[in-house]
């Protein structure tokens, strides 16, 4: 009646196993570090980068506990923080000669102290947020009305150059703030850029201001247009943020939008909030130019002679130089898509590229009037420009998609359809609010957090044992298996524990108990209703089993919907609070009655059991008890 298949108790163990290897991790705290990253798109960081770190400690006398490469980076790990800062300057020394011209981020950063054997089965410890772990807090505003003018900048390129297509002589377009004003030497040119702006430009609303023999008009962004264009920017600006902050390998960053023109950046572990600043304050414009093919130019790569006038020297990735135009025939935001591929003819590693309408326009003239000429695709970056490649052009390009081949590998592919992809800020942003959580204040933070759990947890199993005896004693067992497991999963999971979270874990301790107390007090009913011993066990299980379903189910729709509509610290509360009830089903059910059937359901003639005080008056009004 009341015992477990062997299965039952392997499941059992596979979980404890499985809880306690993921759990571990958690407990050997963070050690300082130094993390290098690529402090441009066009460098990359590989085993060669990590060669030069490595040289520069061993160089510098500095021991490193070890030093790796991931996807973020280089990371090199040390016993305490004098030697960590001793570390950065010895690599910053190697790595970024010119202070001006910064080819790698080296910042400061904590990383897990877990043994190797551990890392290598995937088992990391939880994500500490900011509360907890300490780091950089920003709240940045964002200029919308910048973003506005830039818009109409853009709007006012397009309206030229359609103009321009119909033949619609003026007498000047200039653009005050975001307004467009066109001035016209007769009424005809109006009406017909009235039409153009009504037929191709939604966005704009044209107002006739003529006065007198002047014919002039006024275009505007509509409202609903510019409130669009503002929403688009702050998310534009959030994905760039983003991918900025790669840079730095901060676990969990907390990027989001706050009212209409603010975001907040939290950065948990940073230790550098001045190397934060200057990777958010990075600004990277991509530009399409014409290469200068002559003869002057020539001389000027060679350094035979000076730049021609109109063109200016930019260097390769290889180090060679070129001579290109300073007419800027497209920009990044022209580009919609870029993706690594293959040449359809050569089968060579080609990037293929997806340009928006007018982006298509102007790059099917200009291949049209420039095949067999060299063309340069430029990354400017902190202010200083480098050619990403200078393809010839082989044809007339149209329909919006480009390719770049020839001298490429698969690789190189890679990196420039990535490199290509990487936008820039669609708005200028400014520093507000900033604040540092030392890591002392979160190390406080966690003591205290962890004496809640560890007072709850201790209070309520002293209750349990005394109360339920034996049975009391299994519970708190279970609700320890409980704490384990939801450790386990929220570090399977990399959550971001915060102080919230450790308040959930508080709680999802006190109700996991209640799981045990409504099995323990209906086997306390049985025995009182004069079933034998292992009748009561086995039916004070079953029939509470529908109890805490319903019970857990319903709290568990409350967390959800927590997670679904709540943010910050209410979604922080919500993860632990879900995955506790799920772990507390299992253990306060599952694993306390394989403890119960491991030590009563062999026991043929079981007369008592231990689960404390059982009030059964008998015929001559005496109180019976259970052992």
């Amino acid at each position: 009646m009341n015992r477990y298949a062997i299965w039952k108790y392997a499941i059992i163990l596979v979980a404890l196993v499985i809880g306690a290897l993921y759990t571990a991790p958690n407990f050997f705290g963070e050690a300082p570090a130094v993390q290098v990253s690529a402090g441009k798109a066009t460098v990359k960081v590989d085993t060669s980068t990590q060669a030069k770190v490595e040289q520069a400690l061993t160089a510098a006398g500095i021991k490193a506990d070890f030093v790796t490469i991931d996807n973020v980076g280089i990371k090199a790990r040390f016993r305490d923080t004098d030697t960590q800062l001793k570390a950065r300057d010895a690599i910053k020394k190697a790595l970024v000669p010119d202070a001006a011209d910064e080819s790698y981020v080296v910042a400061l950063n904590l990383i897990s102290s877990s043994p190797t054997w551990l890392t290598a089965l995937h088992a990391f410890p939880m994500y500490l947020g900011l509360d907890l772990r300490g780091g950089v807090h920003l709240l940045l505003q964002v200029d919308m009305q910048a973003a506005l003018s830039k818009k109409a900048e853009s709007l006012a390129g397009d309206l030229r150059s359609s103009m321009r297509e119909k033949s619609i002589r003026h007498n000047g377009i200039n653009r005050n703030n975001q307004a467009i004003e066109i001035a016209f030497k007769d009424a005809e040119g109006l009406k017909a850029t009235q039409a153009i702006i009504a037929d191709q430009f939604p966005d704009l609303q044209a107002t006739d201001t003529t006065s007198g023999t002047d014919s002039k008009l006024t275009a505007v962004i509509k409202p609903e247009a510019g409130r669009r264009i503002q929403e688009q920017a702050l998310k534009q600006n959030i994905v760039t943020l983003h991918n900025r902050i790669n840079e730095l390998g901060v676990a969990e960053p907390v990027i989001q939008q706050q009212g209409l023109d603010r975001i907040v950046v939290q950065l948990p572990g940073i230790q550098d909030p001045n190397r934060v600043k200057s990777i958010i304050g990075r600004t990277a414009t991509l530009e399409v130019r014409l290469v200068d093919e002559s003869s002057e130019a020539s001389s000027a790569a060679i350094g035979a002679g000076p730049v021609p006038f109109g063109a200016e020297k930019y260097l390769e990735r290889s180090g060679a130089p070129v001579i290109v135009k300073k007419q800027v025939i497209l920009t990044g935001e022209n580009l919609t898509d870029a993706q690594p591929g293959f040449d359809n003819q050569t089968q060579e590693a080609a990037v293929h590229l997806t340009l928006d309408s007018k982006g298509s326009r102007i790059f099917r003239d200009i291949t049209r009037e420039n095949v067999g000429k060299r063309m340069a695709i430029l990354l400017f970056e902190k202010g200083k420009g480098e050619v990403v490649t200078a393809p010839v052009i082989r044809s007339e390009i149209g329909g919006g998609r480009v390719q770049i081949s020839g001298r490429m590998t698969t690789v190189e592919a890679a990196d420039t359809a990535l490199l290509l992809r990487a936008g820039s800020l669609a708005a200028p942003m400014e520093i507000i609010e900033e604040f540092t959580i030392g890591p002392t204040l979160g190390a406080e933070n966690i003591t205290k957090g962890f004496h809640s759990v560890a007072w709850g947890f201790a209070v309520i199993c002293a209750f349990m044992a005394i109360y339920y005896m034996l049975f009391g004693l299994f519970s708190g067992i279970a609700l320890a298996v409980n704490l384990l497991l939801l450790v386990a999963v929220l570090s399977m999971l990399q959550a971001t524990l915060t102080l919230p979270g450790m308040a959930a874990m508080a709680l999802a301790l006190g109700m996991a108990i209640d799981s045990n107390v409504l099995i323990n007090e209906r086997v306390r009913e049985e025995l009182r209703n004069g079933a034998s011993p292992q009748a009561a066990i086995n039916a004070g299980y079953e029939r509470a089993w529908g109890t805490i379903f319903d019970s857990n189910i319903t709290t568990l729709i409350a967390g959800v919907a927590l997670l679904a509509f709540g943010s910050g610290p209410v979604r922080g509360f919500a993860v632990v609070h879900c995955i506790g009830i799920l772990t507390s089903m299992f253990s306060a059910v599952f694993f306390s009655r394989g403890l119960v059937n491991l030590w009563y359901g062999r026991q043929k003639k079981l007369k008592s059991v231990s689960i404390g005080t059982v009030w059964r008056p008998d015929a001559d009004g005496a109180v019976a008890k259970a052992d």
